[in-house]
C-alpha cells in the first residue's frame, strides 16, 4: 500500500504545476472554487477570465486540452439538469427561438453551468498534476481526520482489486455459456454481486487481521512528510489570488 498506485486522471509530466507540495495545490484549487462560487452571476466576463487563468494552469503543466475535455464529460447530468431550467423555472418570461423561458431559469442556467463548468475543471486539472497518494499525503498534511484518510487510502487502493475479481467473476460466467439477456437473469446477477460482497469483506477482515498483527493501532505510519516552502505557496497562491482580484472587479462594477 506505500508503493504508488497509477489511476487514469494523472498525466505524469514534468512541470512546474507537478512539482508542487500536493497540499498547496489543494488550498490553491479549493479557494479558487470559492471565489468562483462567490462571483456574481451577472459578471459573465470574470468567468471568461477564470478559464484564462485554469488555461494558463493547463499550459503550464502541459496537459493537453483534449485530456481536459474529456474527463469534464462527468458533469455532463448536470449540464442536463441546467438545459432544464429555463423551461420549468417560474417567473418573467422570453421569448427565445421560439420558445418560453424563463429569465431566471436561465440564470440559473448559466450560474450552474459556468461555475459546475470552472470547478470540474479545476478538479480535472489538480488530478492530472497531482498523483493519488500524493493528494492523500496532502490531506493528511492539511490535518483531516485520519479516519477519513485511511478510508480514502483503502477505496483507492482496493477498488481497483475488487473491480478486477468482478472481471474475473464474469469471465468465468462467460466461459460457462451464460450471458445476461433479460430479466430471468436478474437471480445470477444477484448471486455474483452478493458473492463479490461476501469475498470483499473476508478479504477486509484478512487485511485487517494482518495489520493488527504487524502494529496497527488505528494510524498508519507517515513515510513521507511533504513540506513547502514559501516560494511553493507563493506560487500556488498564484491562482485564487489572480480569482480573487476578478471578483472583487465582478462585485464593484
Amino acid at each position: 500500500m506505500g508503493a504508488g498506485h497509477a489511476h487514469r486522471l494523472h498525466l505524469e509530466r514534468t512541470s512546474p504545476v507537478h512539482a508542487l507540495p500536493p497540499h498547496c495545490k489543494i488550498v490553491a484549487v479549493f479557494a479558487f472554487v470559492l471565489v468562483v462560487v462567490s462571483t456574481p452571476r451577472a459578471a459573465v466576463w470574470a468567468f471568461g477570465l477564470y478559464a484564462l487563468l485554469l488555461a494558463a494552469v493547463a499550459a503550464a503543466a502541459r496537459i493537453p486540452p483534449g485530456f481536459v475535455l474529456r474527463r469534464m464529460l462527468v458533469e455532463v447530468p448536470f449540464v442536463a439538469f441546467a438545459v432544464l431550467m429555463p423551461f420549468v423555472a417560474e417567473g418573467e418570461r422570453v421569448e427565445v427561438l421560439g420558445m418560453s423561458l424563463s429569465v431566471s431559469g436561465l440564470w440559473g442556467a448559466w450560474n450552474v453551468l459556468a461555475k459546475g463548468t470552472l470547478g470540474v475543471a479545476a478538479s480535472v486539472l489538480l488530478a492530472a498534476t497531482t498523483e493519488l497518494r500524493a493528494l492523500l499525503l496532502g490531506l493528511q498534511r492539511l490535518k483531516l481526520p485520519p479516519l477519513l484518510v485511511q478510508i480514502a487510502t483503502f477505496m483507492i487502493r482496493y477498488g481497483d482489486v475488487i473491480a478486477d475479481e468482478l472481471r474475473r467473476m464474469s469471465i468465468a460466467r462467460r466461459s460457462r455459456g451464460f450471458e445476461a439477456r433479460g430479466i430471468r437473469h436478474w437471480g445470477v446477477l444477484a448471486k455474483t454481486a452478493g458473492a463479490l460482497f461476501i469475498r470483499s469483506y473476508e478479504r477486509g477482515e484478512r487485511v485487517h487481521l494482518a495489520m493488527v498483527s504487524r502494529g496497527y493501532t488505528g494510524s498508519m505510519p507517515v513515510i513521507d512528510d511533504v513540506t513547502a516552502t514559501r516560494a511553493q505557496w507563493a506560487r500556488a497562491a498564484v491562482l485564487p489570488t489572480a480569482a480573487l482580484a476578478v471578483c472583487l472587479i465582478g462585485w464593484t462594477l
